[in-house]
């Protein structure tokens, strides 16, 4: 057993960290009071190379594989939420394609994204339909002037990336749409320049401002048969199953953020003859923080290596949960705690405390909730996917 990164992953720690200080440190504040997409950022990770850090190097990307992405997030993730979701939409688009997609869809689609010349975006989400994948009422008929063709009809909303994506993997029932039957759902990939695509609103969020969440409505679009993937709700719980580590790793970053600053903060700052940190009540929150923060660590990087090899199927969903559930749960906890340690501070714009705090929220709901994780994890342990003996 090794906890150790190998020297390329520890090259490449420390590339993103310096990256992040010079670069994400001085923006954030920016980037979440405008709102404005962050080009000049995505410029920079395109000169760095990390856009295709999990995409295989015979398509264009580095091949660091999840483990290297997630490392990369947890750095940009400590000062900016924003930007760790712009690395993590070069692997959820993507995903499907890597997993079940054709040579040619992966010859296509995957070294745009490595290169920086495109972006993509998932669609999975409705109206009706977040947490209840089997409930999407997006339809794709067969054409019947193509032969394996379809056509789609229906609404995606809460798209991260949505405005800036070239293309999506939209998720959609081949059947009847009040049909439950997971075989009924099929995957495919849609050009955003088709006609009949549209992306008539822009959701005005809580947090993680820069990165647009939209609405993308597909009217009669039609589709080659190139473009399907099929795979049907394993696929999509495959995918999810292989980005938890990915998404943990937000949550990672965060609390690490946070903390720090916070540390940092209580430190100078006096209070009744001294600092506030040294008062063995403070001493003792950030110890606590600190030992969940490492824990979430372990978790999560213990998921990035299971999904690297390939170990993203039923039998390992209780691991990959834990680490997207609990990583998140500590970015709450952690981001709630800093806001508490700088007091009336915390609270205004002058810090970023409050900007993790509004980040943090999202976490524990996008890509499967908390509860979701849990429910998961629970029928993991029941059905002996996760025992200890």
């Amino acid at each position: 057993m090794d906890f150790e990164l190998s020297d390329e992953l520890r090259g490449l720690q420390q590339m993103v960290r310096q990256l992040a200080q010079n670069k994400i440190k001085p923006r954030a504040r920016e980037i979440d009071s405008t709102g404005a997409y962050p080009q000049d950022i995505f410029d920079e990770f395109k000169k760095a190379d990390l856009l295709g850090l999990c995409i295989p190097e015979e398509y264009g990307g580095s091949g660091a594989g999840i483990m290297g992405l997630t490392l990369a997030i947890e750095e940009v993730t400590k000062y900016s939420n924003v930007l760790g979701l712009m690395l993590l939409l070069t692997r959820l688009p993507t995903g499907p394609v890597m997993i079940a997609g054709t040579e040619e869809q992966k010859l296509r689609y995957l070294p745009g994204i490595a290169r920086g010349t495109q972006r993509a975006a998932f669609c999975l989400s409705e109206p009706g339909a977040g947490s209840d994948v089997a409930g999407m009422q997006t339809r794709a008929t067969p054409d019947p002037e193509v032969e394996g063709g379809f056509i789609v009809n229906g609404t995606k909303c809460w798209i991260s990336g949505g405005m800036q994506a070239d293309w999506f993997v939209v998720f959609a029932k081949t059947g009847d749409p009040a049909s439950r039957q997971h075989t009924n759902i099929g995957c495919f990939i849609v050009d955003a320049s088709t006609p009949g695509v549209s992306r008539p609103r822009v959701d005005k969020k809580m947090g993680v401002k820069g990165i647009d969440t939209a609405e993308i409505v597909f009217e009669n679009v039609r589709i080659g048969p190139g473009q399907v993937i099929g795979g049907g709700f394993l696929l999509v719980m495959q995918s999810l199953n292989a980005m938890r580590p990915i998404v943990a790793a937000r949550g990672l970053g965060l609390a690490e953020g946070a903390l720090m600053y916070a540390t940092e903060y209580v430190k100078n700052r006096p209070a009744f003859g001294k600092t506030i940190a040294e008062f063995q009540g403070i001493q003792w929150e950030i110890a606590k923080c600190a030992t969940e923060i490492e824990a979430a660590r372990l978790l999560t990087y213990r998921a990035a290596w299971l999904a690297d090899q390939g170990k993203f199927t039923k039998e390992y969903v209780p691991m990959l949960s834990m680490c997207k559930y609990y990583a998140s749960e500590v970015a709450v906890k952690a981001s709630g705690l800093a806001v508490q340690l700088l007091g009336a501070a915390g609270y205004m714009e002058e810090h970023p405390t409050e900007l993790y705090y509004r980040d943090a929220r999202q976490l524990t709901i996008v890509e499967g909730t908390s509860q979701v994780q849990l429910g998961l994890i629970g029928k993991g342990v029941l059905g002996h996917d996760l025992w200890w003996d």
